[in-house]
């Protein structure tokens, strides 16, 4: 596999995608929505981007990574199943009493989890404590952590954005997946949190803003980040909730349902004709 190759990439988050229905199809809850939407992000920073190895899941230089928006965990397992943490056939017991894959992120259920998560807002505290962490012993390893556009509206998203600033993390990246849905609607009718590049330069961050589904913009953006000196780094992700299933995509009561029986065939159909055509 060329994971030089930006079609290599895009049949890996179609994989996950189907991972992400499989898993909230058989556990007949959770939240497929916002998943879909971080697929090819999880994508390039898993088989591309981090320093990691499935084999050896606590290595101490390993890159770290933070999903702060863990309801979005069904994207993680399956990004994590295909990139060889664990058989990709284990993604059916999502939810499960005795399954690692819980409803959130676990760290003691499923190595490779670097910290459990769920709690909105909690997520990039906890990657900011790697990253200070890490700036202290002298460590080169980085951090990366995936908010959610409605998650900044938790007010510990800003506590940790001016420390992040205030010490300098540099070696910390923060994607926000901006899919403009949260599960009561807009993220404007919610609880605006726009403009969301402005706030985070304001705190001190040097802030990009990408397509979140193109592998190119994600790479360059991530090439920066690594450039940058002095500073966190911010991406900003604009994309589409539900992606590549096209009956949920931009539907926001796709934030937290589970697909039945017929909508399971129909979203699994699609993604194999995707897959069957970066193939062919």
């Amino acid at each position: 596999m060329d994971l030089n190759s930006k079609k290599e990439l895009a049949k890996i988050a179609c994989n996950v995608r189907m991972g992400i229905i499989e898993g909230t199809f058989n556990a007949k809850s959770g939240h497929p929505g916002g998943s879909l939407s971080i697929a090819e992000i999880l994508t390039y920073l898993y088989f591309k981007e981090m320093n990691i190895d499935p084999d050896a899941p606590v290595k101490a230089d390993r890159d770290r990574f933070v999903l702060s928006k863990g309801h979005a965990a069904p994207a993680l397992y399956a990004v994590m199943a295909h990139r060889g943490y664990f058989p990709v056939e284990e993604l059916k017991t999502l939810r499960k009493v005795d399954s690692r894959l819980q409803g959130h992120p676990s760290m003691n259920y499923l190595p490779g989890i670097d910290i459990s998560s769920g709690s909105l807002g909690q997520g990039i505290s906890a990657a900011c404590g790697m990253a200070l962490g890490g700036k202290l012993k002298g460590d080169a390893f980085r951090v990366y952590t995936i908010l959610g556009d409605g998650e900044i509206g938790e007010g510990q998203v800003w506590e940790a954005a001016m420390y992040a600033a205030a010490k300098k993390l540099d070696n910390l990246v923060a994607f926000v997946d901006n899919n403009n849905l949260q599960i009561d609607g807009t993220v404007e009718e919610v609880n605006s949190p726009y403009p969301i590049p402005e706030k985070f330069a304001s705190f001190g961050w040097n802030v990009i803003e990408i397509d979140a589904h193109s592998f190119d913009e994600i790479e360059a953006a991530l090439e920066k980040a690594k450039a940058t000196k002095g500073m966190p780094t911010a991406i900003i992700a604009k994309s589409v909730k539900g992606k590549g299933v096209s009956f949920m995509e931009n539907q926001v009561n796709w934030h937290g349902s589970a697909p039945n029986a017929e909508q399971y065939e129909t979203a699994i159909a699609e993604l194999k004709a995707v897959l069957a055509g970066l193939e062919g």
